[in-house]
């Protein structure tokens, strides 16, 4: 399928620190790296054999805009993010391919916590409250109904960060201090319940509803700064809803890879390594991860 990368080769151009569910990191200098998005999706904690097209450079340029918007509505706000521009070193004959897939950015600390936000109640948190009456722990309020907003605001769910192949796991706020100390978690928490109610005002705006998303924080070693890292608000590390099909009471349609998992798990292969998606599916995805940032960014 044209339009597909899944891997990257630098050709030597830059040492090559990991690579992630989607993206590969290479060091630029002692305080820089090269972010690249690859086209690379995993579902239920595994990664697909085939790319969907397109699907980095939307994840890197919706990411873009949403740190220019952040950092607009919250000028104290410190982002890991430096340019688009592709450092000096990398080859002529790769510019083409890594231009607005790749991102340059500050070298940080990362905390090892998903800081994840819920405005609307669905997925595991809906799980967990249909038996328990909690979310991740917490008391919320009774008789809520799927897809619904939190009567009392956006709600503070944490979880671990797993290694690759590993699940994360949703834990207590408190469970959250014990491994990143209170210093930093009061300030991860305050901060991005604060960013989600900022995106999710401007969402609505563009016809999206965010539902919930996950940031994550690193710290700043020579200030004792916590920023803003890695995507931001993409389908990847969010839920999007359409507005105007928006309904209490049911799963909503969503513009993310919930196409995918509700296909793998029609086709019994939720989990299991080694799949490849019918051109399809992936043509259908790419397609939801394009309406999102189109309706978001206005294509820009």
């Amino acid at each position: 399928m044209a339009n597909v990368l899944t891997t990257t080769d630098l050709q030597g151009a830059l040492p090559l620190i990991a690579r992630g569910k989607v993206r590969d990191l290479y060091e630029v200098d002692d305080k820089t790296l090269l972010f690249v998005a690859t086209d690379r999706i995993s579902a239920y904690d595994v990664i697909m054999e085939n790319g969907i097209p397109e699907k980095g450079i939307l994840l890197t340029l919706c990411t873009q805009t949403w740190f220019q918007l952040l950092q607009e509505a919250i000028p104290t706000l410190k982002t890991h993010f430096i340019t688009l521009d592709l450092p000096p070193s990398i080859p002529e004959s790769l510019r083409p391919t890594l231009q607005n897939r790749a991102m340059q950015v500050r070298k940080l600390r990362i905390l090892p916590i998903e800081a994840i936000v819920r405005g609307y109640i669905t997925g595991s948190a809906w799980n967990e409250y249909k038996k328990s009456g909690t979310v991740h722990g917490l008391a919320v309020p009774a008789g809520l109904q799927e897809s619904e907003i939190f009567p009392n605001g956006p709600i503070y769910t944490p979880s671990t960060k797993a290694e690759q192949g590993e699940h994360d796991e949703n834990i207590h706020p408190d469970k959250a201090k014990e491994i990143i100390g209170e210093k930093y978690a009061d300030k991860v928490a305050e901060l991005a319940v604060t960013l989600y109610k900022t995106a999710h005002a401007y969402a609505l705006t563009r016809g999206v509803i965010i539902a919930d998303t996950k940031f994550e924080f690193g710290v700043d070693e020579e200030t004792g700064d916590v920023v803003l890292a890695d995507e931001v608000l993409t389908p990847d590390s969010s839920r999007f809803w359409p507005k105007d099909e928006y309904e209490v009471g049911r799963g909503q349609a969503s513009f993310d890879k919930q196409f995918l998992r509700d296909w793998l798990v029609k086709e019994g292969l939720k989990g299991k390594p080694g799949v490849s998606m019918t051109e399809k599916i992936a043509k259908k995805t790419s397609e939801k991860y394009r309406e999102a940032w189109e309706r978001i960014t206005g294509g820009n």
